[in-house]
């Protein structure tokens, strides 16, 4: 009983955040097939720029325009060439920032795009006019919708996946909070197709060598990202100070259950210990 107390005290304290980035998959916008769900995507814009007018900052990661620029040329599924996956980003990506600004124009919400390469983690000056293009978009009311930058990206300035990109972003802009909204309800304690006892765990304080062999590796044939790589972006954010959420973004709405500080998954607690800071 003490642990499910202290369990549901640390998600409370998530009601403070004032600046939240959640980051969506590819197998979250899509369909198996690598369809864009537009359904979903209204249903996502609503939510954020409904969270946005309670005052708070939200910056979107999106994945995605490599599956939209898949769905375009009628693929069935992700290639693996370099070349080809980057004339399918030029194609998707404009399409995908179209879709968003029309669904978020309907409540009356701006976005601008910023498409990033991962030289902004050691480059000074590129790292700078990042967080500052950032901050000053937050201090005009405007949602950031963020991706990598796959058309000129290549094996030494890519994140490789949009967990990881996300927990930079969350960094950059001095965000209390990160979402990971993927096709998973949350970090398991044992792979639950093979443990019928598998549960959730609700809250993590610290990541472990124990805990990093629980993760598992990539799911849908469209996304890149895996438990692992969430684990990974978990320990960037902790370092950093920033609390982290894995949900199932299955239904955008569990936004708003998780900004009332109540469990929708689980919460990797900041190095601070469980205080947003």
């Amino acid at each position: 009983m003490a642990n499910e107390i202290s369990s549901m005290e640390n998600w409370k304290k998530l009601t403070d955040c004032k600046t939240i980035v959640i980051k969506v998959g590819s197998s979250t916008l899509s369909y198996p097939n690598g369809r864009l769900n537009y359904q979903k995507l209204v249903r996502l814009a609503g939510t954020l720029a409904g969270i946005q007018k309670t005052g708070r900052n939200v910056i979107l990661v999106s994945s995605g325009a490599i599956a939209v620029g898949a769905g375009r040329m009628g693929l069935a599924s992700r290639p693996s060439d370099l070349a080809a996956k980057q004339a399918l980003a030029a194609i998707g990506q404009s399409e995908l920032i179209r879709i968003y600004r029309r669904f978020f124009e309907i409540r009356n919400q701006c976005i601008a795009q910023v498409l990033l390469t991962k030289d902004i983690v050691v480059n000074t000056e590129r790292r700078e006019n990042a967080r500052n293009t950032l901050r000053e978009l937050i201090k005009m009311n405007i949602i950031p919708v963020i991706n990598e930058n796959d058309t000129v990206a290549t094996d030494e300035i890519e994140f490789g996946d949009n967990d990881t990109l996300s927990a930079y972003v969350a960094e950059l802009a001095g965000a209390d909070l990160l979402i990971l909204m993927s096709d998973i309800d949350g970090l398991y304690s044992a792979d639950p197709k093979h443990n019928p006892q598998a549960h959730i765990i609700p809250v993590v304080h610290e990541i472990t060598a124990e805990l990093e062999k629980v993760a598992t590796g990539a799911g849908s044939g469209f996304g890149t990202g895996g438990m692992t790589t969430k684990i990974a972006a978990s320990r960037i954010c902790y370092n950093a100070g920033i609390n982290v959420v894995i949900t199932n973004g299955s239904n955008p709405e569990i936004l708003w259950k998780i900004i009332a500080g109540k469990e929708a998954g689980t919460l990797f607690t900041c190095k601070s210990g469980s205080n947003v800071h």
